[in-house]
């Protein structure tokens, strides 16, 4: 079966409006981490996202690890919001997702949220139970592959 795929996605602000995620919080781009530039992010800040290509030392790394993990388990507090990522070109959208569900007691959702309804529905979920409903939630799908085509980049 072939996986699952999203048209990549670039920085959009009103992606989160369009989840549902109430005007007062916003994602911003970070320039770089010298003190002046850091001081231009807007307080305060909940959550930072990197982004990075996929290299072969990254890739060495992530399979060293992801076996060291199998080998030896891993405490992972109960309270902590994770899906694994099963759809191509989504690790933005659920890179949010994880920002957001790790910070729900500080989010304000407006009335109709589709993210508010995937995160309580999926609450209780495995990692990749997470990851299985994602596939299936229309809403969320629909609002990235809306965000995706609003995009400058070809």
């Amino acid at each position: 079966m072939e996986p699952h795929r999203w048209l990549p996605l670039e920085a959009n602000p009103d992606f989160l409006k369009q989840l549902g995620i109430h005007p007062d919080w916003q994602f911003v781009d970070v320039y770089g981490m010298e003190p002046e530039l850091l001081s231009m992010v807007p307080r305060p800040v909940c959550a930072v996202l990197l982004l990075f290509p996929i290299t072969e030392k990254y890739e060495t790394f992530r399979t060293e690890e992801e076996e060291r993990i199998k080998a030896k388990g891993q405490d992972v507090k109960s309270s902590v919001y994770f899906m694994k990522q099963t759809i191509n070109n989504a690790c933005g959208t659920i890179g949010l997702i994880h920002a957001i569900a790790n910070n729900r007691d500080k989010m304000n959702f407006e009335t109709n949220s589709s993210l508010k309804k995937f995160l309580e529905d999926s609450l209780s979920m495995t990692p990749e139970e997470r990851a299985k409903y994602l596939e299936t939630y229309e809403a969320i799908r629909v609002t990235h592959e809306s965000s995706a085509h609003e995009g400058q980049t070809e």
